[in-house]
């Protein structure tokens, strides 16, 4: 079997014009795939030199293969399973700049270089004041970027058309509003002259991102067979869904200069990311918040079977529809077809999503994907939504721990505080107490839920409903 690099196959010449730091599984199967389709369908004409952010990372590997790899994409379109594999020849090449710090800097130096993109983990936007401005580099990313921006600005004298693009990745919300304000401080902090600062507000744009598809990454089991099929030994295989979407909170201008949309991509550039961020939390992570207890405690343990089970999927399905979806403000049209991409990718033929591995911390998430929903709801319908109120009831029934009916052993896993609220209501033996006390933990959902009109009787109704008839029989009386 060949080895991959460019001795054995083609890899495309470009013009360098996207630093890219982060070098992991979500970049190269969502950034630099999208960059390659663009240069496929487009005239973007441009690659992506990688920058690792910490001093340990896989620069190294990639130089290994010339930064050639393959995307192994897996998933439902249309109802019909997709498994493809693409090779990406976009990457030139991948900078350590704890070893390569001058390299690293001569990036700044480079006229066509015009787009800065990020995925350094929620972490890795954060105002380390440590950092210094002669450090070989800064310890935080801001810090690095800034060092950059300050030598570009000095190489070019100031030229406003040699200003950046910044699109961080990292899964904060208004991420660009975050990053902004770390390099603000960094510029503060380092007494840079005001003529840069003046430059970097007006020639460079920081823009917040949403990012959506779902990388698991390095295909152990499937190595083999996936090494056969292509003929090369690649050790850099990512493995991800084939659903993509990119929300870009930046003016049209920008989108002609990455002109993702023009390659039949999922890349939207939009006013505000706000409702977008508000849409994929209400309708992929609310529904998967709710549906695992209820799949669980019905002895459903995959998600894709929980969609297509009898019951439970049209559980799923009345959350989904009926009630999260009449909570946002988006067109509706819109809403309806990003909901019913959700239960697709729910139903994907290649991922065995255990429910349970969605149950950790449940009451938290709860509290910031489906609790806004329950008072939305209440207040546009002048009724409580049931079948979260019954997700509801099913969460606060899973950590009541114990046994399924099939002797499988339930184990949540929350905060300890939360696990030994949950034990001490539950062994009073009364649900009045039980959902007194849930709903009442201010510390969980900082208020008294108790306050909620009819809340406290409805998830009383479903605790007894789900003792006494069991949760599949329970679930089936809110359909």
């Amino acid at each position: 079997m060949k080895p991959l690099n460019k001795n054995f196959a083609p890899k495309s010449v470009m013009p360098e014009k996207v630093i890219q730091f982060g070098e992991g599984n979500f970049l190269r199967a969502f950034v630099d795939w999208i960059i390659w389709n663009m240069d496929q369908k487009t005239d973007f004409n441009g690659s992506v030199v990688v920058v690792q952010p910490i001093d340990r990372g896989m620069a190294e590997w990639l130089n290994g293969q010339d930064c050639l790899y393959h995307v192994n994409l897996q998933g439902r379109e249309n109802g019909q399973p997709v498994n493809t594999l693409q090779r990406i020849d976009v990457i030139s090449r991948a900078l350590n700049p704890y070893t390569q710090n001058q390299a690293f800097m001569a990036l700044a130096d480079q006229p066509e270089i015009r787009f800065v993109i990020s995925n350094t983990t929620e972490a890795g936007i954060a105002f380390d004041p440590n950092c210094k401005l002669e450090d070989a580099p800064a310890s935080s990313y801001p810090g690095k970027l800034v060092q950059l921006l300050y030598r570009r600005w000095q190489t070019f004298n100031g030229d406003p058309s040699k200003g950046l693009i910044i699109f961080p990745c990292e899964l904060i919300f208004l991420n660009g509003h975050v990053l902004k304000d770390c390099i603000n401080k960094y510029i503060e902090l380092w007494k840079l002259p005001k003529e840069f600062k003046e430059w970097f507000d007006n020639s460079c744009g920081v823009y917040a991102t949403l990012v959506d598809r779902i990388v698991p990454g390095f295909p152990r089991k499937e190595i083999a067979e996936i090494q056969e099929k292509i003929s090369y030994r690649d050790n850099l295989v990512v493995q991800a869904e084939t659903f993509h979407l990119w929300v870009i909170e930046a003016p049209k201008e920008v989108a002609k200069e990455f002109p993702a949309d023009k390659a039949g991509l999922n890349v939207l550039f939009v006013p505000s990311e706000e409702p977008y961020h508000k849409r994929k939390v209400t309708l992929l992570n609310g529904p998967h918040t709710v549906l695992s207890p209820v799949a669980f405690l019905s002895g459903v343990n995959i998600v894709r079977d929980a969609c297509n089970h009898e019951v439970i999927g049209k559980y799923i399905h009345k959350v989904q529809f009926e009630e999260l979806m009449q909570t946002l403000d988006l067109p509706m049209e819109e809403l309806e077809k990003f909901a019913a991409d959700v239960l697709e990718r729910f139903d994907n033929p290649f991922v065995d999503h255990q429910v349970t591995s969605i149950m950790l911390n449940s009451f938290p998430k709860f509290c910031a994907r489906d609790l806004p929903g329950v008072k939305t709801y209440l207040e546009r319908k002048g009724e409580l939504p049931k079948g979260l109120v019954f997700g509801l009831a099913a969460i606060i029934t899973y950590y009541k721990g114990g046994k399924r009916e099939d002797g499988t052993e339930i184990v949540p896993n929350d905060a300890q505080d939360i696990m030994d609220l949950l034990k001490e209501l539950w062994a009073t033996g009364s649900t009045q107490k039980v959902a007194d006390g849930v709903l009442g933990a201010t510390s969980i959902w900082n208020e008294d839920l108790n306050a909620v009109d009819g809340l406290n009787a409805l998830v009383k109704q479903y605790l007894d409903l789900i003792q006494e008839k069991g949760m599949l029989e329970a679930v089936k009386t809110i359909l």
